[in-house]
């Protein structure tokens, strides 16, 4: 169970986030929606142990993440995918696979091939060489390499074409329903994330201005006067 409580986090006198709560079960599929500044990145940062709260705590299974370190949250089965392509664009697919790996099972590799076929096709490609989709597929299967409970996404959307959009977002229900991991995905794409994700948060300002279901929002006639 991950759960957010009362969350107030900023950078200096900047408040980024202003009494934030949540709660989801295991394995739930949550998006996180707002407008550029809004807090959405924070979030996933403090979740991550990256932003030290000035109040609140995040716990996943009961441990205060925000108290540890990134590296002690990765171990505890967070894995946080940030905006842009996350990847050693010198070295090969499987090189950057089985370093993401080191510390967990590198023999899981031969599941990600599994999710992600062209990887394996790839695998003595250099990253660096392929395209935007591709690295976005490498940089998910680097972070499913850490064996997580929970996948944070900062925009995986960010410069892929409508097509490859898609591609992204079937993967991640993938994720979810093949390996029980739970997904908080942060996007600007709503119609495309309202119809992988089971509960969504908006933020305005740093604080939540609507917590629902996808479906809710999704069937909202005038869905944009929440931003």
């Amino acid at each position: 169970m991950l759960q957010v409580h009362n969350l107030i986090a900023g950078y200096g006198p900047l408040t980024a986030l202003n009494d934030v709560s949540l709660s989801l079960q295991a394995g739930a599929r949550l998006g996180v929606f707002g407008h550029n500044g809004a807090g959405k990145t924070t979030l996933l940062r403090c979740i991550m142990g990256a932003v030290r709260p000035v109040s609140g705590r995040v716990e996943v299974d009961s441990n205060d993440t925000c108290a540890a370190t990134v590296a002690d949250n990765v171990r505890r089965g967070i894995a946080f995918v940030p905006q842009g392509h996350n990847v050693f664009p010198n070295l090969s697919v499987e090189q950057n696979l089985r370093i993401a790996g080191l510390l967990f099972d590198p023999s899981f590799v031969s599941q990600v091939y599994e999710l992600f076929p062209v990887l394996s096709e790839r695998r003595q490609q250099r990253a660096g060489s392929m395209s935007g989709g591709e690295q976005q597929m490498l940089a998910l299967g680097m972070a499913l390499m850490t064996r997580p409970k929970w996948l944070l996404l900062d925009e995986p959307s960010t410069g892929l074409a409508p097509v490859i959009v898609r591609n992204v977002m079937r993967r991640l229900v993938d994720i979810n329903e093949r390996m029980g991991v739970g997904l908080i995905v942060v996007e600007q794409n709503v119609p495309a994330t309202l119809k992988v994700v089971q509960q969504v948060v908006i933020l305005r300002s740093g604080q939540v201005a609507f917590a629902g279901s996808a479906a809710e929002l999704a069937g909202n006639t005038d869905l944009w006067k929440w931003f």
